[in-house]
Parts: structure tokens; sequence; C-alpha cells
């Protein structure tokens, strides 16, 4: 094919008209207002880089602050006594629950990369054993405490545009806190590397990713991680986020709704419901989504 100077300078011009716009908004404007100058494509989710947080974006300069709480629900979930330390080398299913209170802490260092912070301050967690289970393990195992902990960057490496869609990748890391527990925490380094596609349109913005992951106990690399999402902003206080997301064999549908209390504050709340038979059967969610900003990019309101 042929170089078209001409197409490549629309890309070019596409691109800068977007970063333009961020910045202006950014400096000049409250959020409602921007959300109107932006071009259609990022309507939904403004400029910035996609973080884990399901329809959360985070922007240079700019910190996220998410205190959380998650209740998982399992009607049979897949365990070996063996993993547990009971022996038995054998699957078997059997009733587990999951409260956690959780913190997450995202901030935007530049317009390319943005860094990571989860972790699940409280946790308890209890796993019935199946009845059909001979090994040794309690009928009931419970256990609390600190429970998963985690941290990320995440990288932009191409900005959407009227025809291209943004491209970014993400490095996890999660850290081995709890070596010695059984049903929470995290027992080994795990590591999960993963990219994924962003494109606005009309009806909403798609966005597909996709993770490979290494656990230190299993020591080879496993395709995990995996989602189709799909974010709409109805109005300036409201936005929607729907999206299935699997890990594995393991396949949960999310509906979310967001909320704004005010100008930088919006309550976030979801649900997760089982596809597959190894997924979690429920899975809600509820928290608060803090954003704050260098003072100098607000001037206050007249």
């Amino acid at each position: 094919m042929l170089f078209n100077p001409g197409r490549a300078s629309k890309v070019r011009s596409s691109a800068r008209l977007a970063i333009l716009v961020t910045t202006t908004c950014a400096i000049w404007t409250p959020i409602t207002a921007c959300a109107q100058r932006l071009p259609t494509y990022l309507a939904d989710r403004g400029t910035g880089i996609a973080t884990s947080m399901f329809g959360e974006y985070v922007r240079s300069g700019e910190l996220l602050v998410y205190p959380f709480y998650e209740f998982t629900s399992f009607n049979e979930l897949e365990y070996k006594p063996a993993e547990l330390g009971f022996g038995l080398d054998q699957d078997f299913r059997g009733k587990f629950r999951e409260h956690e209170a959780n913190f997450f802490l995202g901030y935007g260092l530049t317009d390319h990369i943005a860094l990571e912070l989860e972790s699940a301050l409280f946790t308890t967690a209890t796993l019935r054993k199946s009845p059909s289970d001979p090994s040794v393990l309690p009928p009931k195992l419970k256990e609390s405490g600190f429970g998963d902990t985690q941290a990320e960057i995440r990288y932009r490496f191409a900005y959407e545009t009227l025809k291209r869609p943004e491209l970014f990748s993400y490095l996890e890391v999660d850290f081995p806190l709890q070596r010695s527990r059984r049903i929470i925490g995290t027992q080994t380094w795990a590591y999960k590397f993963g990219a994924g596609a962003i494109k606005g349109f009309s009806f909403g913005t798609l966005t597909a990713r996709v993770a490979g992951e290494y656990d230190e106990a299993d020591k080879q690399v496993v395709f995990g991680e995996y989602a189709l999402e799909y974010l709409k902003r109805f109005s300036p206080k409201f936005r929607f986020y729907t999206g299935m997301e699997g890990d594995q064999d393991e396949i949960e549908w999310i509906v979310e709704g967001q909320y704004w209390l005010a100008q930088h504050v919006h309550l976030k709340l979801n649900t997760a419901l089982g596809v597959t038979s190894k997924a979690p059967d429920f899975a809600p969610e509820i928290g608060i989504m803090f954003s704050f900003r260098p003072t100098m990019l607000y001037p206050a309101s007249r």
C-alpha cells in the first residue's frame, strides 16, 4: 500500500485534538462541562488510563481512593484437601463465604503510566466441608485477617482516535503475605501480564482485554484473565457498566451502576453472577470512589 500523507496527517490531528481537549478541560472547566466538549468516542470515559476497577479511569496527576466492601458466595467451591494441608489429593465441592474490607489506590503518573495498589485490609472466610469428603479437613474451616494485596503498573501505548482504539497493557504482582493461611490471602508470588483495547461509539464504549498468569507454586505460564466490557454514561450523574469476565474456566457476568454524589465523589454498586459452575454464585460490591487532583488545575467556582 502506498503511503498516504493526507490520511496520516488526519490521524495525527485527531490524536492531538484529544490531548488538547484533555489539557484545556482539566485546567479550565469542571468534569461535566468537560465531558460535553470531548469527542464522541470519549464521552463515556473521559481521557484517563483504564484501571483495574470496572469502568474507572485515571488521568495524569489524579489520585483515586476507593474504600469498598465485597462479599463472595460459592455454593460449590472446588477444593482439594491436599492443597489445604489435609492429605487427600482429590476434588470436592464445598460451601464458601467471604467478607472483605478493601482499599484501592490509583495514581496517574503521566499521560501514559498509571500505578495501582489494592489490598483486603480485613478478610473473614468460611469453607464448609463436602459431605462426601473423607479427609481430616474440619467440617468448618474459618480464617480471618489481612487478605490479598497486589500492585499494578499500567501503560497506555496508543491513544484512541476517531478510527483507532486505545491500546494498553498492564503488569500485576500479587504479594505472598499470607503463606501460613489456607483460604484467605495469597500464599505464593503470582504475576499477571495483560493487554487490552478500548473503543468508544455513539451507543457506548467497548473494552476487550486478555492476560497470561504465572504462579510461583505452579511454575508455568497459563492463559488467565479475559473480559469483554461495556460502559455508557447516561447523564452527568449516572454511568452504567456491564461485562463478562473470566479466569480460565471461571466466568462471571458483572453489572454496575455509578452515581455521582459530588463532582469528585461517586458511589459504585455492582454484583457479579456466576456463569460457569466454578465461578462465584454471587459477589456484590459497594464502595465510594474519591478523586483528588492538583488544586492548581481546578480553580474555585465563582
